[in-house]
């Protein structure tokens, strides 16, 4: 049964997983379904309230099932449209909810809608897409992957016209101008909804409309569709939600949540590269500097946290000479950086060092949102970027130290498991963090724990507490009615001695409960290298 709390999302776990890399049940070499299945008390047990299956659609996987050739059917080596049905049940039965990637903006080029459209100009599927005898209209649009376009339109000989994709040639875009596309697009929602998920991740929405003088992103076009989107959402399916992905400026995004009535949830792209550039530099003005330009969003709505994902680091969101430090700093060797953006894992990035990726989690975990994991950070998996494109940081997942990391008993697997000294899955695996206190997974849960039960780390209001042009001591007070606590993080690898003004009180860590700070008006702290701090006021 789907949860109809409304406002669920704003205070949820969200875990992401990649299905060909989870966990294979049958020894093909695939993740897949029931591998999922079989791991959902793993996740469960982690804290996990809702789950992100990236795509599971019919495709031919040339962008990870990205490129979809059949919204209504699933990809065979995952299992069958029963097994899915099946994971969504289970999921439900363990107390998460679930959301499926929602992809709008294009399908395959392998999608019968295209073959039609290329093959018969009368037919009613060529105005599907979007055409033109010129590769010159809309010039003034950016190309999204620089290192491997140099147009947003190709050359179809068999239809005798360009036409035009955001992304990559075999993912021409859909033509939202067309009534039949808007309502296909609606009917493909229903389809998924029906079968009881609790929303979609909606994937690269900016791009919906095209119009000639424009950067054709964020087009009002587009947000008039998005909010007939979610009207039928709340009207056929209350309780259900949508998850914004556009990397945009704050402001931009803000757009997505239009009068509580768009996006319930929207990615904070630009928080996230100024996680890691406040602890590589040691100075969080940036972060602060990003959240306060961040607008007010409607109540009903709010912001998810990530460290990492699927895809680069994406750096479109600093200027140039920010986007050259981190990759001076973050990924040195070229092969390491694609598009504008770094192919890394979390814990690779920050040098496998528990202080480091402890401020990086505690930043993401109370700052305002609703913090992602991406599959196997928990554990402190690495990288591989001798592996194509984005491949590099999708390897399978590490469960024990038996073949293939417990992933798959084939001897062939789609990607190979890391196998580094590292991070190598003898080393780095679930089975062997489930039997040590102070693993990274342990460490997590309980990072994960003292979070929920707090609801002002997750709905409460900001207040900076440490602000100006260089800030080695992050602190800033989250709070409700009932409830005040004070973050503070040392973003230095020196120890430092700070005062802050806070409330008069007692204050416990809710880290290390043990801990008690006395506030006259004044707080005095004298902070290890790294060190951070969650301080609940006593009532």
């Amino acid at each position: 049964m789907r949860n109809h709390e409304k406002l669920w999302y704003k205070n949820s776990i969200i875990y992401q997983i990649y299905p060909r890399s989870f966990f294979d049940s049958n020894g093909d070499g695939y993740g897949d379904f029931q591998g999922i299945i079989s791991k959902l008390d793993y996740l469960s047990d982690i804290g996990i309230d809702c789950i992100w299956i990236m795509p599971t659609y019919k495709s031919p996987l040339k962008d990870d099932g990205y490129d979809i050739s059949d919204f209504y059917s699933v990809y065979e080596p995952f299992g069958t449209i029963e097994d899915l049905k099946k994971l969504f049940t289970e999921i439900h039965n363990h107390g998460m909810k679930v959301i499926t990637d929602l992809v709008l903006n294009h399908c395959s080029d392998q999608h019968t809608w295209f073959q039609e459209a290329r093959r018969d100009k009368h037919s009613k599927y060529r105005d599907y897409f979007v055409w033109s005898d010129t590769d010159q209209k809309y010039s003034e649009t950016r190309i999204i992957f620089v290192d491997s376009q140099k147009s947003n339109w190709t050359w179809d000989a068999e239809a005798d016209q360009y036409f035009w994709h955001r992304f990559y040639p075999s993912q021409p875009d859909l033509n939202y101008d067309n009534p039949e596309v808007r309502e296909e697009m609606k009917n493909v929602m229903r389809y998924w909804l029906n079968m009881g998920i609790d929303g979609f991740r909606a994937d690269a929405v900016p791009y919906l409309f095209e119009r000639e003088g424009t950067i054709n992103e964020n087009l009002p076009e587009t947000h008039a569709y998005l909010k007939e989107l979610r009207k039928m959402m709340d009207d056929e399916f209350p309780g259900t939600i949508l998850l914004c992905e556009a990397n945009q400026w704050p402001e931009d995004v803000r757009q997505y949540f239009g009068d509580g009535d768009e996006f319930h949830l929207g990615f904070h792209f630009p928080l996230m590269p100024r996680i890691f550039k406040s602890i590589g530099q040691q100075d969080a003005s940036s972060l602060v500097n990003i959240l306060k330009a961040t607008p007010d969003i409607p109540e009903n709505c709010q912001w998810c946290t990530f460290l990492r994902n699927h895809d680069e680091l994406t750096l479109e969101m600093v200027n140039q000479e920010d986007r050259q430090w981190m990759w001076d700093f973050y990924a040195p060797d070229k092969a390491m950086r694609m598009n504008l953006g770094i192919r890394r894992r979390l814990y690779p990035l920050l040098e496998n060092d528990r202080n480091k990726i402890g401020l990086a989690y505690s930043l993401m975990l109370t700052l305002p949102g609703s913090p992602v994991l991406y599959y196997g950070d928990e554990i402190g998996m690495g990288d591989d970027i001798s592996q194509f494109d984005r491949n590099g940081v999708r390897t399978p997942m590490q469960w024990d130290d038996s073949l293939n990391g417990g992933f798959s008993t084939s001897i062939t697997t789609y990607l190979p498991v890391i196998d580094d000294e590292v991070y190598g899955y003898h080393k780095v695996n679930v089975k062997k963090q489930l039997k040590d206190p102070d693993s990274n997974l342990n460490w997590l849960k309980n990072l994960i724990r003292i979070r929920k039960e707090s609801i002002a780390l997750g709905e409460g209001d900001i207040r900076w507490l440490t602000q100006g042009e260089n800030i080695p001591v992050l602190a800033y007070k989250r709070q409700t009615k009932n409830e005040t606590i004070i973050l503070i993080h040392n973003m230095t690898e020196n120890e430092v001695s700070i005062n802050l003004s806070v409330d008069t009180g007692i204050y416990r860590d809710m880290l290390q409960p043990s801990v008690l700070f006395y506030s006259n008006s004044m707080m005095s702290l004298h902070l290890k290298p790294r060190a951070f701090y969650w301080l609940n006021k006593e009532q």
